[in-house]
C-alpha cells in the first residue's frame, strides 16, 4: 500500500495539514511529477515533503510514513469485519429511521391534530437532512477524519430523537425530523470510506458489498419494525426504541471503530514526532480552507447537474427509483391495509419481498466481479468506465417488471401474495441500478468523484422527500393499478439509459468538461 501527498481542496480531495494521501491504485497522478514519479517506484507508506496551499495559507508537511503496524488495513480481519458490521449497522438504523415514521403517522395525526399529509412531512424532512448533510459532514471528515465525524454526527442523532419522541406539537416534531436526519447523514456520505479504508483492492469488494445492502435495507426494515410496535402501543414508543437503538450503535462506534483515513493518521504521527524532538507545530488549517471545501462541495455537484446532460440522467434514473421506494411507504398501507385487510404489523410484513429482492441483488455480485475482472483482463488492466453500467442493465428491466406484477396483482380479488412476489424482483432491481450508477458515476467522473456522489444523493433525496406527499391522492384518484403502472412506465422509459450510454459513453465523455475521456 503506497500513500503520497496531494494537496488540493476541490471535490472533498484529500485533505491534512501535515500530509496528504492518496492511494495510487485508484487516482492517477500527473506523470509530469517527476518526485511523485520516483515515490510510485519506492516502498510502502511514503509522503513527500512539500507546499499545500490552502487558499491564501501556505502549509509545511513533514517527511513522515505509516508503520505496518500502523496502517488500518493490516488489522486483523476479525476486527477490521467488526468495523464493517458495526459501519454498517449505524447505516442501517440511520436509514431504518426514515421509514419507521410511516407507521407512526395515524397516531400523530390524532394526537397533534393535524391531516395526514402533514405528518407525511416527518419522512420527507427527515430524507431531506439525510441528502443536506453529505454536503456538510463529507468535507469536514476530511479535515478532522472520518471517526470524529462519526461520533459527533452520531451523538447529535441521539441528542435530537428526544424532541422527536416528546414531542408536545407538530412543529417540534418536525423540527427535530430534519435534524435528526441531517446528523444521522455521515453514514451515507463517509462509511464507504471507512471500508474501503480498511482493504486493499482485491479484497474490498465483499465487505463493500455488506455495507453497501444497508441503506437500502433501512427502509424497507423500518416499517416492519414500527409496525408491529404501532399496532400494540403508542406511537411514541417508535421512537423510543429508536433512541435505544442508536444509543447502542454510539457505544459500539466508540469502542470498535478506529480512525481509518491515512492523512488523519499520518498527521496525528507528525504531530507526535514533532513533540518528541522539540519541533515546533505546522500552521493549522484555517477557518476559511475548511468553508472554501464546504462552499465548494455544495456548489459543485449542482453545477455538475446543470451542466452534464449524462450525470443529470443517470441521477434522475436512480432518485426516480428512491421516490418510488419511498413512495410504497404510503402505497403498500392503501394495497395491503384497505384491500387487503392486512393490520399495521403485517402492513410492515408486505415490505419483506422488496428486502428479499436486495439480498438476492446483493448476491449477484461475486458474479459481476468476476465479470469486470474479465475486461479488467482484455483491456490490459484499464476497463472503460462504462463496464460498470453491466448490471445495470438486467437492472432496469427488473424494477419496471416489478412495479408492473405489482400493478396488475393489487385488484382486491387477487391474492395478496401476488404484490409482494411483483416486489422481489423491484428489489433486486434496485440494488443492481444503483451500484451500476454509483460505481459508473465514481470511474467516469473521478476527478470529481465527491462532487458526482453529492449531485447523485442530493437529487435522490429530493424525490424521496416529494414522492411519500402526493401517494395517498394518486392512489387513491388513479386507484392502485392505475398510480403503481404509472410507476412502472416511468421506470421503463429510463431503463434504456444503461444500454445507451454503454454504447455512447466513451463518446459522451470526450465532450464533457467533467468526465474523463
Amino acid at each position: 500500500m503506497r500513500h503520497i501527498s496531494s494537496g488540493h481542496v476541490a471535490d472533498s480531495s484529500v485533505i491534512a495539514d501535515d500530509a496528504t494521501i492518496t492511494n495510487v491504485n485508484d487516482q492517477k497522478i500527473d506523470s509530469s511529477n517527476s518526485n511523485i514519479e520516483k515515490l510510485e517506484k519506492e516502498s510502502a507508506n511514503k509522503i513527500e515533503s512539500e507546499e499545500t496551499q490552502y487558499g491564501s495559507q501556505s502549509v509545511s508537511t513533514t517527511p513522515v510514513e505509516l508503520e505496518p503496524h500502523e496502517d488500518p488495513k493490516n488489522m486483523s480481519p476479525f476486527r477490521k469485519w467488526v468495523a464493517v458490521v458495526v459501519i454498517s449497522s449505524a447505516s442501517l438504523c440511520a436509514t431504518c429511521a426514515s421509514s419507521m415514521a410511516a407507521s407512526a403517522e395515524t397516531g400523530e395525526s390524532r394526537d397533534f391534530h393535524v391531516s395526514k399529509i402533514v405528518t407525511i412531512l416527518g419522512i420527507s424532512l427527515y430524507v431531506e437532512g439525510l441528502g443536506c448533510g453529505p454536503l456538510l459532514l463529507g468535507p469536514l471528515s476530511e479535515f478532522f477524519g472520518r471517526t470524529p465525524i462519526y461520533l459527533t454526527s452520531y451523538l447529535f442523532f441521539f441528542a435530537f430523537s428526544f424532541p422527536v419522541a416528546f414531542a408536545p406539537n407538530i412543529a417540534v416534531f418536525l423540527v427535530f425530523r430534519f435534524l435528526t436526519g441531517f446528523s444521522s447523514a455521515a453514514f451515507l456520505s463517509v462509511a464507504g470510506g471507512s471500508v474501503s479504508d480498511l482493504f486493499t483492492n482485491d479484497k474490498v469488494a465483499n465487505p463493500m458489498a455488506f455495507y453497501t445492502i444497508s441503506p437500502f435495507a433501512g427502509p424497507v426494515i423500518g416499517p416492519l419494525i414500527s409496525g408491529f410496535i404501532n399496532q400494540n402501543v403508542s406511537w411514541r414508543w417508535t421512537y423510543y426504541v429508536l433512541i435505544i437503538w442508536i444509543f447502542v450503535e454510539l457505544v459500539a462506534l466508540y469502542l470498535f471503530v478506529p480512525e481509518t483515513y491515512a492523512p488523519v493518521l499520518l498527521k496525528k504521527k507528525s504531530r507526535r514526532l514533532r513533540r518528541l524532538n522539540g519541533l515546533p507545530e505546522p500552521e493549522e488549517v484555517g477557518k476559511k480552507a475548511i468553508l472554501h471545501a464546504i462552499a465548494l462541495s455544495c456548489y459543485k455537484p449542482f453545477e455538475l447537474l446543470l451542466f452534464d446532460r449524462m450525470a443529470l440522467l443517470l441521477d434522475l434514473w436512480s432518485a426516480l427509483i428512491l421516490g418510488i421506494l419511498y413512495l410504497a411507504f404510503q402505497a403498500f398501507p392503501i394495497i395491503f391495509g384497505e384491500h387487503h385487510g392486512f393490520s399495521s404489523g403485517l402492513q410492515g410484513c408486505s415490505f419483506l419481498g422488496i428486502g428479499i429482492g436486495l439480498v438476492l441483488g446483493t448476491a449477484t455480485q461475486p458474479f459481476w466481479n468476476r465479470l469486470y475482472k474479465e475486461y479488467t483482463i482484455e483491456h490490459d488492466g484499464h476497463p472503460p468506465p462504462e463496464m460498470r453500467l453491466l448490471m445495470g442493465m438486467p437492472g432496469g428491466i427488473l424494477v419496471s417488471l416489478g412495479l408492473f406484477i405489482i400493478a396488475f396483482t393489487t385488484f382486491p380479488g387477487v391474492h395478496w401474495i401476488g404484490p409482494i412476489i411483483g416486489s422481489i424482483p423491484f428489489g433486486t432491481g434496485i440494488i443492481l441500478v444503483y451500484t451500476a450508477v454509483f460505481t459508473y458515476l465514481v470511474t467516469a467522473y473521478r476527478p470529481i468523484a465527491a462532487s458526482a456522489m453529492a449531485a447523485n444523493s442530493a437529487l435522490r433525496s429530493a424525490f424521496a422527500a416529494a414522492f411519500p406527499l402526493f401517494a395517498p391522492a394518486m392512489y387513491h384518484r388513479l386507484g392502485t393499478v392505475g398510480a403503481t403502472a404509472l410507476l412502472g412506465g416511468l421506470t421503463t422509459i429510463m431503463a434504456p439509459l444503461p444500454f445507451i450510454f454503454y454504447k455512447y459513453g466513451p463518446r459522451i465523455r470526450q465532450k464533457s468538461k467533467y468526465a474523463m475521456s
